[in-house]
């Protein structure tokens, strides 16, 4: 079998840190092993407040594994790729063995949807995405083991959107929980999320909406909420095996997403509050599935400016760390 050069690994791992990750944390570390590569958790980015468990940071590097696949398919590499291979307490999240290939038939867009990709949370356009949408994103998440249920029930939306509120009105009161979202506003130059790119306060009702509250970017306009896509990611269990596939299926939804031109928006503050994690698995999901994320999805308006990308921490940091 041929090991793949130091130098695909370093371009896999660059692309893979593109991937979205809570507050920008980027809690991944990439090891070179004799068949490919690994990925663990850094837990020292965990946010202790907001994720004590860790949901949130498995999610993040789910979403790493499945860039790193699809950038390795990309570069021309075929992945095999191991799950938990030391079980789910254990740092070691993957292990991805690379063999020589052919690059994809997708690689160009699939390289331009990871360079693309942003977190944008200013607001929608008042154009609708279709239900026929919403469904094809939904099937592009659950291609990689989780399962994803579009809202698309009235009831179903006014549900998730209070929950929402009150989720984001329960962190406001939590002095740990707010303390941490402002550590990470201007965190650092290679990560947390920078100022320039959060929306500047316009309401009471946007505060509730908005767990950052020191934005700089102005976006003015009328609110637009009843257009909104929703998604939510959630399995049978709660347990970092399904965090990691639910982590894969973002990444497959959001490129899938961006390729078209949609803007998605994580709101993953409804599920880091137990009252509200509870009250999205009863009056929402109907006490089928655990909720992982929710997803919010919409269009730009085609005049707005793009933004600049978030920084991301350098591979030397991220591969084979000291």
């Amino acid at each position: 079998m041929t090991t793949p050069s130091t130098q695909p690994r370093r371009r896999i791992v660059e692309l893979a840190t593109r991937a979205p990750s809570i507050h920008n944390t980027q809690p991944w570390l990439w090891r070179t092993s004799s068949a490919g590569l690994e990925l663990y958790a850094d837990r020292t980015r965990q946010l202790g407040a907001a994720d004590p468990v860790g949901r949130n940071l498995t999610l993040s590097c789910g979403a790493a594994l499945h860039h790193a696949v699809v950038a390795a398919a990309a570069l021309g590499w075929a992945t095999q790729v191991e799950r938990l291979p030391q079980g789910p307490s254990a740092s070691l999240l993957a292990s991805i063995a690379l063999t020589p290939g052919t690059p994809s038939d997708d690689a160009g867009a699939d390289l331009r949807a990871i360079d693309e990709r942003c977190t944008d949370r200013r607001r929608f356009t008042s154009w609708p995405v279709p239900d026929s949408t919403l469904g094809d994103l939904a099937r592009a998440a659950a291609s990689r083991g989780t399962r994803a249920l579009p809202l698309v029930d009235v009831t179903e939306r006014f549900h998730a959107d209070v929950l929402v509120g009150r989720a984001a009105e329960n962190q406001a009161g939590d002095q740990r929980v707010t303390a941490e979202h402002r550590q990470w506003v201007d965190h650092s130059r290679v990560d947390g999320i920078p100022s320039a790119i959060l929306p500047a306060e316009r309401s009471s009702m946007a505060r509730a909406q908005n767990r950052f509250t020191t934005g700089l970017l102005q976006d003015r306009g009328r609110d637009v909420e009843g257009s909104d896509g929703l998604i939510v990611l959630c399995g049978d269990q709660d347990d970092p095996a399904n965090w990691l596939a639910a982590g894969e299926g973002m990444s497959a939804l959001w490129l899938a997403a961006s390729a078209q031109g949609l803007s998605v928006v994580p709101l993953s503050q409804v599920v880091e509050v137990a009252e509200t994690r509870d009250a999205l698995t009863r009056q929402v999901l109907g006490g089928l599935a655990l909720p992982f994320i929710l997803l919010r999805i919409g269009w730009q308006p085609i005049s707005r400016s793009e933004l600049p990308r978030t920084a991301r921490r350098p591979v030397t940091d991220v591969l084979d760390p000291p």
